[in-house]
């Protein structure tokens, strides 16, 4: 049980955090007023949880659908279920290339992958990409399960706060949300709750809610000598603000920082990110207004404001296309007309909503994700290698957001995913070469891949050179080592290592290839010799001819 020091200290820096995190609430609250109305619940009224619309604000969706667009190409191009998008290595390649090391790895990699798959673990990487996209940040707490192995608690902008011990990489993650009284009585049992819970659950008022804030944090007062789960690495504690004394729900421990704490871009000691949504929040504003004065000059066109002779006050007209009211004009004055003429030229508008349109793709990287359709509908005639050539040039723009959550997200996904597997007892015995190795992580997803693949542009227009000289000057070829080419642009595909040749294996194959040829020009000459000594065996000696003038010779 924490003493009630720590429990205070808790409670402030909870408050601490809390006070950091203010000055982005706002700029959330845009975003999602225009962008995302259903994330962010904690940034929204007390009735967030009601199924009220919450939309009105919105009257162009073309920024919600960039961001669903970017949230889901971030998922297919960087963890897709149905591909294979990392693996793991030991960063020694004669090691790599041993067979027994290299079948474990890939037994293992399947492993986790199918862990991966029968968890949540997707569809929370997927709520992470969009709130990235939208907020800078995500976060989702990993937590052991009993039939899944491992379980993704994937939160909202505005119910957590983070923070940092070097200012760079996430290490505590604090958050306060609702549990009712029969949950809390549930999962931390009747004596771990407040006096005012236990009251409630006695008096029968199972649903009534109750506000927990959840700590993640370093522990730096352990005793390292101890495994249990109060002793390890990270402290993890559930505690009820308003309890008595030092009394807490739980309190126990994790061996690894276990969320998942990732940020689009920083700035400086900024401890939460910047977010592509921030950079198109003023083309999504301004399409709204500009759709809204849209609607208004259209309905000025068709239903324009009348002006009337005072005659007609008490009289209905038919006001409907194609109506006629009968009024008696002694003068034009006395007519029914527009009380101003509106004439908008729309067209106008509609170009410049296009480009408005247009730069909030941009921003939120639609023109990336969705190139291949975009571009056969612009341009019909362009060909998959100009696609792919534009592709890749988009690609570099994505180039640090990429390094970052390999870095702050997907590499401790890999490694946790790793130890909880070790936990359950399901990862096979490891080959005696890895006793003592420590594993890497290489991603090799579409997205990683269209990155590593830049380079080979470089490397293509050298063998093509190279090619064209050999026309004419063949030994030029002798500066191309064909095999180093080979494992080169196979590592910057991603190509799976199962299917590329290890160097022992092929310096073997090439010595078998070169025995069978030389035992094949060795049985070539025996026939050979064979056949000359029968043509010789059968030539008639007894008559004089260019044999017996050799033989004659040599005698």
């Amino acid at each position: 049980m924490l003493d009630a020091t720590a429990r205070t200290r808790i409670l402030r820096r909870n408050e601490a955090l809390k006070s950091e995190r203010s000055s982005w609430v706002p700029h959330w609250q845009e975003i999602v007023r225009y962008m995302k109305p259903r994330a962010g619940q904690a940034l929204q009224s007390a009735e967030a949880n009601r199924g009220e619309r919450k939309d009105q604000s919105i009257i162009d969706n073309t920024g919600v659908l960039a961001l669903s667009t970017l949230g889901s190409g971030l998922h297919a191009g960087m963890t897709s279920p149905g591909n294979p998008w990392f693996r793991l290595t030991t960063s020694d390649p004669k090691l790599d290339e041993s067979a027994s090391v290299k079948q474990w790895l890939h037994d293992v990699e399947e492993l986790m992958r199918m862990v991966m798959a029968r968890s949540n673990t997707y569809r929370a990487l997927h709520t992470c990409y969009e709130e990235l996209g939208a907020f800078g940040t995500c976060a989702t707490v990993v937590q052991p399960d009993f039939g899944a192995v491992l379980s993704h608690h994937p939160l909202t902008v505005g119910e957590y706060t983070i923070g940092s011990g070097n200012g760079q990489t996430v290490d505590t993650l604090y958050r306060e949300f609702s549990m009712t009284v029969e949950q809390m009585v549930r999962r931390f049992g009747h004596a771990a709750c407040s006096q005012a819970v236990r009251r409630l659950h006695d008096e029968g008022r199972y649903d009534a809610w109750v506000p927990v804030v959840h700590a993640i944090e370093p522990r730096h007062d352990r005793d390292t000598r101890k495994r249990d789960a109060r002793h390890m690495a990270w402290r993890s504690v559930y505690l009820e603000p308003g309890a008595e004394g030092d009394k807490v729900l739980s309190e126990s421990g994790y061996q690894e920082f276990p969320a998942l704490c990732a940020r689009w871009r920083t700035y400086g000691s900024d401890i939460y990110g910047a977010s592509p949504a921030m950079d198109a929040l003023g083309d999504v504003k301004q399409l709204q207004q500009q759709q809204r004065r849209k609607s208004q000059a259209i309905d000025y066109m068709t239903l324009p404001p009348l002006q009337a002779p005072t005659m007609l006050k008490n009289q209905r007209g038919n006001m409907l296309p194609g109506g006629i009211t009968f009024v008696d004009q002694p003068g034009t004055q006395q007519a029914v007309r527009s009380l101003f003429d509106v004439s908008l030229n729309l067209q106008h508008l509609l170009l410049d909503l296009q480009d408005v349109r247009q730069r909030i793709n941009s921003a939120l990287f639609v023109d990336l994700f969705m190139m291949i359709a975009q571009r056969r509908a612009d341009d019909p005639s362009m060909t998959a290698t100009e696609i792919l050539a534009r592709q890749q040039e988009k690609m570099l723009m994505l180039g640090p957001v990429l390094e970052r959550l390999h870095g702050e997200m997907l590499s401790p996904l890999v490694e946790v995913t790793f130890a909880r597997m070790v936990e359950a007892g399901i990862v096979p015995p490891a080959p005696p070469d890895l006793q003592g190795r420590n594993l890497n992580v290489e991603f090799v997803s579409a997205l990683a891949q269209a990155q590593r693949a830049t380079a080979t542009g470089s490397v293509d227009r050298y063998v093509m050179a190279l090619g064209q000289i050999a026309a004419v000057k063949p030994d030029v070829l002798d500066k191309l080592d064909a095999d180093q080419w080979a494992d080169y642009y196979a590592d910057r595909l991603g190509v799976p290592p199962q299917i590329v040749v290890a160097g022992e294996q092929v310096a073997l194959i090439r010595q078998q290839r070169a025995q069978q040829q030389a035992a094949m020009q060795q049985a070539a000459m025996a026939e050979q010799a064979a056949g000359a000594a029968a043509k010789l065996g059968g030539v008639d000696t007894s008559k004089p001819n260019a044999l017996t003038d050799l033989a004659q010779a040599a005698q």
